[in-house]
């Protein structure tokens, strides 16, 4: 098995993909929106919403309360929901089953793996770090790292370090995963697992996994077509 993926470069979305995160985006969410009188959010009512950043989620909740919100007020909220985030990113977040085992053989296997997140670098990093992951990764480029992030093809090239001069992969959860992936003229794999809105087996994506588990697997169909 050793160096079946040597020159592949595997690309990771973060949160949905290598990290369930909504339980710590929904607990900050509720926090701020309280500052307002709001009731809190269920997890489920804003999970397929996490990919969309933060001010979705505000905007979301002031809708599920019938409550309007002004963007200058909905700014404000942003920032103190990035404020008291920073602070606390992992107190409920976690990997996926699976993605610390399946990381590391992936390595061992030869690949070079990144992580490529709209989530913003200065907040991906430290996630990663407090989760004892960023040991796996040669890049980690957030939102905030690249001049064009998802569903740019820029993204993917920022994170793999190059522009598909090898053998290359996206892995995510949701369309700006797929859309970069095409954008970039990669392979991309979905976890259905994740939080996209929509349905994942709608994107065309080359395969869509139950489990970070299958994704050894289902790299040695792609890679071998």
């Amino acid at each position: 098995m050793a160096g079946w993926l040597n020159n592949v470069s595997l690309s990771f979305d973060l949160d949905g993909t290598l990290i369930d995160t909504a339980p710590d985006l929904v607990r900050v969410l509720n926090l701020v929106i309280a500052t307002d009188g709001l009731a809190p959010v269920k997890l489920e009512e804003a999970r397929q919403l996490i990919g969309y950043g933060s001010m979705a989620l505000i905007k979301k909740a002031y809708t599920l309360a019938g409550a309007k919100v002004e963007e200058s007020k909905a700014n404000q909220l942003r920032d103190l929901f990035l404020d008291l985030y920073a602070k606390d990113l992992s107190q409920l977040s976690h990997p996926y089953p699976g993605v610390r085992e399946v990381l590391a053989d992936l390595k061992r296997s030869g690949a070079k793996l990144s992580v490529c997140t709209n989530k913003p670098g200065y907040l991906a990093r430290p996630l990663l770090e407090e989760l004892d992951l960023t040991k796996f990764f040669a890049r980690i480029v957030g939102s905030d790292d690249t001049s064009a992030c998802k569903p740019a093809a820029r993204h993917i090239y920022d994170a793999i370090g190059h522009r598909g001069e090898s053998p290359s992969v996206m892995i995510g959860d949701a369309g700006p995963d797929v859309y970069a992936a095409k954008a970039a003229k990669i392979p991309v794999v979905l976890m259905s697992y994740g939080y996209s809105p929509v349905s994942i087996h709608s994107f065309g994506a080359d395969a869509v996994l139950r489990s970070f588990r299958e994704l050894p697997s289902a790299l040695k169909l792609i890679l071998q077509t």
